[in-house]
């Protein structure tokens, strides 16, 4: 009775560490794939709703523009200072949920400064972001 139970259970266990080292392997291969995922510098406007869009592209965007204060170059992209009210944190956060969703390449960070300071939108990513902020909202007209 042992002896068979031996050759029943050192087949089933040599099979179970076989297939989860297999399991194992895919599993990193899979995460090393994700890893190395970049979306294309593209807006992609079909995330947002029809609804959404209009709003994001037509209402939020230039509001958000014509209020700005300031724009400061990085190295990487840029930040704009904005208005430390209320409506305005509201129009922000809107705007940084949907802009997420149809330009996932984006380092978005929003920041209110101690004391009453201002509130900034920081806008980042690697290479290539800055020329594409640049480009899509024409920071060159801004004021």
């Amino acid at each position: 009775m042992k002896t068979s139970f031996v050759f029943i259970i050192v087949p089933f266990l040599a099979l179970l560490c076989l297939v989860s080292g297999r399991s194992i392997r895919a599993d990193e291969t899979t995460l090393s794939q994700s890893a190395k995922h970049e979306s294309p510098f593209a807006c992609n406007a079909f995330a947002l709703s029809p609804e959404v869009r209009k709003r994001h592209f037509e209402e939020l965007g230039p509001t958000l523009l014509k209020l700005k204060k300031s724009i400061r170059e990085l190295p990487d992209g840029y930040e704009l200072e904005l208005p430390a009210d209320n409506k305005t944190y509201q129009l922000l956060t809107e705007w940084a949920f949907q802009e997420r969703l149809c330009c996932p390449f984006f380092d978005i960070d929003l920041r209110l400064d101690r004391e009453g300071g201002p509130l900034r939108l920081r806008l980042t990513g690697r290479p290539g972001t800055k020329e594409f902020i640049k480009e899509e909202f024409d920071l060159t007209q801004s004021r």
